[in-house]
């Protein structure tokens, strides 16, 4: 089924920040079996861990962060679903998840730990604010008025 042009470009930018959603929440893993920028965070804010206190910081961002972007893909299908089939509570919706999405990303990259250093390293913080960029598309796109033909 085509779509109307006013919904074409909203629904694009959602599934792309789904896209991105999901291509964040696999940097973590990638990134325990890769370049372990986590670990070797946590490990230069506390040196004194040993191993596996630093193994079991890491395994509890995993989840922790893999539990926030299976509540992203949630917001981003749900709100995609409901500007497709044309409900009226999609835009406020959409800014609320927009809204709770780039404060959770904010949180990530921003909130410091009891070492002083953020909790996050930066390129991680980061990969979780992506989802935003096309967050912010949407929005934008969803409240923009339909042109009158």
């Amino acid at each position: 089924m085509t779509q109307p042009p006013h919904v074409r470009g909203p629904l694009a930018a959602m599934y792309a920040g789904l896209a991105l959603t999901v291509l964040a929440a696999i940097a973590m893993y990638v990134d325990r079996g890769t370049t372990h920028l986590l670990a070797d965070h946590i490990r230069a804010g506390y040196p004194n861990y040993p191993q596996a206190r630093v193994d079991s910081a890491v395994t509890t961002y995993l989840i922790v962060l893999s539990v926030v972007g299976a509540l992203g893909v949630l917001a981003w299908l749900t709100t995609a679903l409901a500007v497709q089939a044309g409900k009226q509570w999609a835009r406020p919706a959409a800014t609320v998840m927009f809204i709770l999405g780039t404060s959770v990303g904010l949180a990530g990259l921003l909130t410091k730990d009891t070492s002083g250093a953020t909790g996050l390293p930066p390129q991680l913080g980061w990969a979780g604010m992506v989802p935003c960029l096309a967050g912010v598309v949407a929005i934008a796109l969803l409240w923009r008025r339909p042109r009158l033909t």
